[in-house]
């Protein structure tokens, strides 16, 4: 099976996360956190910075990683990097995505999660 390697952003904001519904493709319509794959010769933090401003036009200062997230799809297997990230600059635009929240702990369950990104939840609320 196809291994696909990706960065994803946690974006916060004191007691908030940011997360987008994927707006395109196979998963429309699914949550997650934003991010996407990783490019020949680019480190996870710089792949993460590319991604967050191709998709949402902001810089992101990138801290530390919060998981590794291994998760078999039918047709690939995920391993995705989630880091906890902070807004530095610009303004929000959802360039890809077809809407976005702002969730706390009390209502990141509100959305239906993409597979391997519920996989982080828990681990995200005891943080907020």
């Amino acid at each position: 099976m196809k291994t696909v390697r990706v960065v994803a952003a946690v974006i916060r904001d004191k007691d908030k996360v940011f997360a987008t519904c994927r707006g395109y493709g196979e998963f429309k319509g699914g949550w997650e956190f934003p991010g996407g794959k990783i490019e020949a010769n680019e480190t996870n933090k710089q792949a993460l910075i590319r991604e967050i401003k191709e998709e949402l036009d902001i810089d992101i200062e990138v801290n530390e990683l919060i998981d590794r997230i291994e998760y078999d799809y039918p047709d690939f297997h995920l391993s995705m990097d989630c880091f906890w990230c902070k807004i530095i600059g610009g303004h929000l635009v959802l360039k890809e995505a077809s809407n976005a929240k702002w969730l706390t702990k009390d209502n990141i369950d509100s959305v239906l999660w993409l597979a391997a990104d519920r996989l982080i939840i828990d681990q995200i609320k005891g943080s907020l």
